[in-house]
């Protein structure tokens, strides 16, 4: 079965984009997998998939899974792709879009600029529901790793998120320590790690590892989430601009409560066909 893909980045998180609204494919995690593969497959971080909405006021639907084949949550760098990826069909001309994420809709909103600034929710950090398995919600949380015990917080952007504070981002364990999280019972549903080092209250680096793909250039709900825990701790303003590997988000929060904004590029890298 030939199936035609497209391939998409957002700061050098890349992605192969299925537009499944007016066929069907199988999505088996085996089929998902060997097409992220970079050797086997065309690769990438995550695939998108696009289906028709069943929100009324949502252009299309999208699903994310990660390069092992496992489902994820949400995707920020992934999302803004999916509106350049319609903006370039003719489907939109720019400015607002909604998308249907779960069983509701995020507005995006495609600037002048070729940037795109995504309506990323309520930052949600009660525990259960990020999930966390502690019995208290708290602005820090510990756990041991090497011999020692690290502090971090947590906070759901659509997906679940650890976040620590680091000296110098070139050094931390992000490798070590977020693939041991990955089996940590803490974490039911696994976590992606994001080790933050801050500037100052408007400027932040990050690098992220994230579940069921391992490190990448960038990671939009890291961003957020990094930012949601920065604030949280007074570390941070309400826009910040955050460094990651591939690139720069702008990410504003007035804090509790209040919608998280992202704004980013997206870009589009080459289509073709593939044997599923």
């Amino acid at each position: 079965m030939q199936s035609h893909f497209v391939k998409m980045q957002g700061l050098g998180n890349d992605f192969v984009l299925l537009d499944l609204r007016d066929r069907e494919l199988p999505l088996e995690p085996a089929r998902l997998a060997r097409l992220a593969d970079r050797r086997y497959g065309v690769g990438c971080d995550q695939i998108l998939v696009l289906e028709q909405p069943d929100v009324p006021e949502a252009a299309v639907r999208y699903r994310v899974f990660n390069a092992d084949g496992s489902a994820a949550e949400h995707c920020g760098n992934g999302v803004r792709c999916v509106a350049r990826y319609l903006q370039l069909r003719g489907e939109i001309d720019g400015g607002e879009l909604k998308v249907q994420i779960g069983n509701r809709s995020f507005a995006l909103d495609l600037l002048a600029d070729g940037q795109v600034r995504v309506e990323m929710g309520v930052p949600v950090f009660t525990p259960a529901h990020i999930p966390l398995a502690v019995t208290h919600e708290a602005p820090r949380y510990e756990l041991s790793f090497e011999g020692h015990t690290c502090a971090f917080g947590a906070v759901s952007m659509g997906n679940p998120h650890a976040v620590f504070l680091v000296d110098d981002i070139e050094t931390a364990p992000v490798a070590n320590l977020g693939g041991c999280l990955q089996a940590h019972p803490l974490f039911p549903a696994r976590v992606n790690a994001g080790f933050l080092q801050i500037t100052d209250a408007a400027h932040a680096m990050l690098r992220v590892f994230e579940r069921g793909a391992g490190e990448t250039p960038a990671c939009g709900t890291g961003a957020c989430a990094a930012v949601a825990v920065g604030r949280l701790w007074d570390l941070l303003g309400a826009d910040v601009l955050v460094t990651l590997r591939g690139g720069q988000l702008r990410i504003q929060w007035e804090g509790p409560g209040s919608i998280l904004y992202m704004t980013g590029p997206a870009e589009e890298v080459f289509e073709g066909k593939i044997a599923l």
